[in-house]
């Protein structure tokens, strides 16, 4: 084998693990933010007309309703999250969640773009964002349905019993060939 040849296969190495340890960011940025998130609707819940003031005086509509739907969103959202239950749905009201303290709050305080990055919740929006698309990964609840009742042919299945690293796709296209 020649050193090039080498070095393609070691870097192949390395993105087929690095592809099935997907897993890993995806559970840490669900403890993180989930926790973050719970821990912050626990603080609003707990004190909900001080909430509601606050939202008051932020001019978000129906603020007594709003600082509850905020609330009881981030609680329960955070502790799904956590858990990595419900994960692409919960996202959504919560990306919705931060979007809205961006325009109704955080917007009107920042004066350019390096402001604008140094803000928290487009941040979080992000992380929602991509848990929406990306999903919880493989350490969840979410996924627990999915290993055990997934057709035997499908690929989480040949993936679970394998447990093999991705094929790179120079052998794909020659097992193809040699069919």
């Amino acid at each position: 084998m020649s050193l090039v040849e080498t070095a393609v296969a070691r870097a192949q190495s390395v993105v087929a693990w690095l592809t099935a340890s997907q897993w890993i960011p995806a559970l840490l940025v669900r403890l993180f933010v989930g926790y973050f998130f719970f821990e912050t609707g626990w603080a609003k819940v707990g004190s909900l007309d001080a909430m509601a003031e606050r939202f008051a005086g932020w001019a978000i509509p129906f603020p007594a309703l709003s600082a509850a739907v905020s609330g009881y969103s981030e609680l329960v959202g955070g502790a799904l999250v956590v858990l990595g239950l419900a994960t692409r749905l919960v996202a959504i009201p919560l990306c919705v969640n931060m979007v809205v303290a961006i325009l109704a709050v955080n917007i009107k305080k920042v004066t350019d773009l390096d402001e604008f990055v140094e803000l928290s919740e487009p941040l979080y929006a992000l992380a929602f964002l991509w848990l929406f698309f990306a999903g919880p990964g493989r350490v969840s609840l979410d996924h627990l349905p999915w290993r055990r009742f997934a057709p035997s042919g499908t690929t989480a299945v040949r993936a679970r019993k394998s447990r093999s690293v991705v094929t790179p796709p120079a052998a794909r296209r020659s097992a193809a060939c040699a069919r």
